[in-house]
């Protein structure tokens, strides 16, 4: 007969190993809910945890009255969660979505169809009227985060100067990219509980770090001025067909820009949209030969040195012979005696290499570099350039005529309207200043500290500078059309053959007229410079109208009364 076995025994053996496998779960529960209890707990949070950061406000940019430039308002970024919109009701939402954000039905059908994600982003800088609104629509798996974005008032007020931000807000040109830790502040950040679904969990704790918001900054600009210098420079600039145009205000006692105006003039709220060309402040970036607005610093030179004197009278012919080369006036004329303040006056180049030469390229050179060529200019002015100034020991024969009268030395128009504040400044240079002032923490304004100042010539050499300048501004000068009725007007006209980068050689001019009033009171520096003009080319007939319209929009806007007194009798010719 067949003999079973012993229901005991495999009772025993199969409680023995149930009590072993209890005993493993039981030690394990022991060790996750007592001894590492506190490392679950930890993880546990973290997984509900998310941290969110709380954007700071960016400050503000105003010019130097508080008119707001650049000011961040509050905006919505608009997501979705694709794999929550049904196939069959797709294109319908992407319609919703199209209408509502001001973009194309093929746009968010292409980001509705990502299903391989469950975050989507729609449209940044919504406005927070239109995602309440589509919240409150029919369209499901929506969220809204508050964010910022950046206006400007002005569209292409002094659009290059003032630079714009990106996505992430931060600067990327112009002010707003120099003084972007000033502006952007320190982001906040809230750590919170949320469910799988993403919804806080009620009643756990969450963590917040305050925001600090950005400071505001304050330029020297003043928007009206700064208006009308670029309504000014951009009609020139159709009027004479020329590639571009810049015009600089800047105050003679302190050296604060009123206005830098470019045209073509970046529109900054469709930056994204512009050529990069006009990203770029030409009136600090773009580097040309200055031509005959250079001849004040010859003068400088040679009057410092008692070489000669405004009265010296020179033999002029129409052309020199400098080296290898001869060089010529820009009109032919006989032999004649013409004094040094009548050559300033005609612009003669001949003459300027005449009085040039008493004192030798050394000298020259040396005061080239004491009014700023070479250098970058001080003062806070977004990517300014220091031109091109070569060595005197390295300079050819011809080279040690034409940096005389403006060709074979390179600098900007900041560079340049430096130095007629420093002759209107009674040969005191001023660094020039972009930023009247920023805030502190508590809102209190701090202006900005003084530029350096450093003495270049002395007062009467400026003086007597002046009065040749003032001559050059007569009807016996190239810059007649720079006149303004009622006001003493000092200043010179420049016309430079003009170098190409692109085609490595000369093509075309720069016309440039620079110049300050009232000259016996100066108050106001005004340069405008024309590159490439084609219908016309000389400095006196393109760029000196442009000066006498912003110089009289600015004398009047900043009620700067004429001094009331007349040119001192001088003589301008040889034979007066």
């Amino acid at each position: 007969m067949l003999r079973l076995g012993n229901p005991r025994r495999r009772i025993n053996i199969g409680l023995i190993g149930m009590t072993f496998i209890l005993s493993i779960f039981g030690g394990r529960l022991i060790q996750m809910q007592g001894l590492d209890s506190k490392v679950y707990e930890a993880r546990a949070v973290g997984q509900r945890t998310q941290t969110e950061d709380i954007p700071a406000k960016r400050g503000t940019i105003t010019d130097v009255k508080g008119h707001a430039l650049a000011v961040t308002v509050e905006a919505r970024e608009i997501a979705i969660d694709p794999t929550k919109i049904k196939e069959a009701v797709r294109a319908n939402v992407a319609a919703v979505l199209a209408r509502q954000l001001g973009r194309t039905p093929q746009e968010m059908a292409a980001k509705l169809a990502r299903v391989d994600t469950r975050y989507q982003l729609l449209a940044r800088d919504v406005d927070p009227v239109v995602a309440s609104r589509l919240l409150k629509s029919e369209v499901p798996a929506l969220t809204s985060t508050k964010t910022y974005r950046r206006v400007y008032p002005g569209d292409d007020l002094a659009g290059s100067l003032i630079g714009f931000v990106g996505d992430e807000q931060s600067g990327l040109g112009g002010i707003e990219q120099a003084r972007n830790t000033l502006l952007k502040g320190r982001d906040g950040e809230q750590r919170v509980e949320t469910g799988r679904d993403g919804q806080r969990i009620p009643m756990t704790s969450s963590q917040r770090t305050v925001p600090v918001d950005g400071a505001d900054v304050r330029l020297t600009i003043d928007r009206d001025i700064q208006w009308a210098a670029q309504q000014a420079v951009a009609q020139q600039v159709t009027d004479s067909a020329a590639s571009s145009g810049t015009v600089i205000v800047m105050d003679v006692r302190t050296a604060q820009i009123v206005a830098m105006a470019n045209a073509p003039e970046l529109n900054l709220n469709n930056w994204r949209n512009a050529p990069a060309s006009q990203y770029i402040n030409r009136a600090a970036s773009d580097v040309f030969e200055p031509g005959s607005t250079n001849k004040v610093i010859t003068a400088a030179a040679t009057l410092e040195a008692g070489a000669v004197t405004p009265d010296t009278v020179f033999q002029v012919k129409d052309n020199i012979k400098c080296a290898d080369r001869v060089l010529h006036d820009a009109h032919p004329h006989k032999p004649e005696p013409m004094t040094y303040r009548q050559a300033v006056a005609e612009s003669s180049n001949v003459a300027t290499i005449m009085a040039a030469r008493k004192v030798g390229s050394e000298r020259l050179y040396q005061m080239l570099k004491a009014f700023g060529f070479g250098e970058r200019p001080g003062g806070g002015v977004p990517n300014a350039e220091a031109g091109l100034l070569p060595n005197y020991k390295s300079w050819s024969g011809s080279q040690s005529c034409t940096i005389a009268y403006g060709q074979g030395v390179s600098v900007t128009a900041l560079q340049m309207a430096s130095v007629y504040q420093t002759i209107a400044n009674g040969g005191v240079k001023i660094e020039p200043q972009i930023v009247a002032g920023t805030t502190d923490a508590s809102g209190r304004f701090v202006p900005s500290a003084p530029g350096k100042k450093t003495r270049v010539v002395s007062d009467r050499t400026a003086k007597e500078i002046t009065t040749m300048l003032e001559t050059a501004v007569s009807a016996e000068g190239t810059g007649e059309l720079a006149a303004i009725p009622g006001y003493r007007v000092a200043g010179k006209t420049g016309t430079a053959n003009r170098y190409d980068a692109e085609l490595g050689r000369y093509d075309g001019y720069t016309a440039s007229f620079a110049g300050f009033a009232p000259a016996d009171a100066p108050r106001l520096v005004v340069l405008s410079v024309l590159q490439n003009p084609k219908k016309d080319h000389f400095g006196g007939s393109v760029a000196a109208p442009v000066f006498k319209d912003v110089m009289t929009f600015a004398i009047k806007s900043k009620k700067i009364p004429p001094t009331g007194s007349t040119a001192p009798a001088v003589r301008a010719g040889a034979g007066q």
